[in-house]
């Protein structure tokens, strides 16, 4: 699938899980259910095969960047300047980003000691409702042009600077932006920053968001698995906002069940895939790794830039 990545190496499940010799998981089954998303299968013996070596290659990733830092700053004569090691996540909609990344969030939080590891989506960086319809373009919610890209840019600099900052709250409860709440984001030691699109170039601006990230992973899976993910999770979501009159997903609990699942497959038919094929899956070259699950899945590939 992936053979027009002729700058990957090609890492098997068995020979990655061998990278790393601690066979003893980092947390409880508890602490995984509470991590993953709604659909998402991933057990233990997944984070110690996957999850435990990638951790592992981040550290050395975060080591080559600190003794890189450290030259510069001898080089120019300056003090030491300490950022934040920013991690990017991007996949598909549906494909278990949010997975990756909040267990990557514990992990490394239990790997460096005393580090603050925040974590932030760009769905925050959404424009809110109310401006996309201004825009016309509330249809094309998650393509390039629904996303405040300049401001997304602007946290990322902020963040990588050393400084702290604020960012809006996105609420997949209303699909909005939620009015008059913010993030708060204390200068972290890690961020992680996961995505559809931050791998995308802004409109109008040389700049790729990828320019600030230290280490990048793109979760991947065949277009027809992912599908059937995205409707296993409009099914549940569906279940959820069954009694809830506030939730988005209310509206469509009041469908027949075989209406409400025939629209969310046309909705990922007509913008969720176009959007993949489009704008998403051209990106994933520029991740330094790339996570390959199967329809189960399961990662049994792994795909490490050269």
């Amino acid at each position: 699938m992936l053979n027009e990545f002729i700058n990957f190496e090609l890492i098997s499940r068995e020979n990655w899980q061998n990278l790393h010799r601690n066979t003893t998981p980092p947390l409880t089954s508890d602490e995984l259910d509470s991590i993953k998303s709604l659909n998402d299968r991933i057990s233990l013996q997944d984070v110690i095969d996957i999850y435990l070596p990638l951790t592992s290659l981040i550290r050395i990733y975060k080591k080559s960047n600190d003794d890189l830092s450290f030259s510069k700053s001898l080089f120019l004569q300056e003090k030491i300047r300490q950022s934040p090691f920013i991690i990017g996540v991007s996949g598909s909609v549906a494909v278990g980003k949010s997975t990756t990344s909040r267990l990557l969030q514990k992990l490394l939080a239990g790997a460096f000691k005393n580090a603050r590891v925040e974590m932030v989506t760009t769905d925050g960086f959404l424009y809110p409702n109310a401006i996309l319809e201004q825009k016309g373009i509330m249809d094309r919610k998650g393509f390039p042009e629904s996303y405040d890209m300049e401001l997304l840019l602007n946290f990322l600099d902020t963040i990588k600077s050393g400084q702290n900052c604020a960012i809006p709250i996105y609420s997949h409860e209303t699909y909005d932006i939620l009015k008059d709440q913010e993030q708060w984001i204390e200068a972290p030691d890690f961020l992680i920053v996961e995505g559809i699109n931050i791998f995308q170039i802004p409109q109008n601006q040389g700049l790729y968001i990828s320019d600030y990230f230290d280490f990048s992973i793109y979760v991947d899976a065949e277009h027809d698995a992912i599908e059937s993910w995205y409707i296993e999770r409009f099914s549940k979501l569906l279940q959820l906002a069954e009694t809830d009159p506030k939730n988005y997903y209310h509206q469509f609990t009041h469908l027949p069940y075989s209406e409400a699942i025939q629209l969310a497959r046309d909705t990922w038919r007509s913008i969720n895939l176009p959007n993949l094929e489009q704008y998403i899956e051209p990106t994933r070259s520029r991740a330094d790794l790339i996570l390959y699950k199967s329809a189960n899945h399961k990662i049994d590939k792994i795909y490490l830039k050269k």
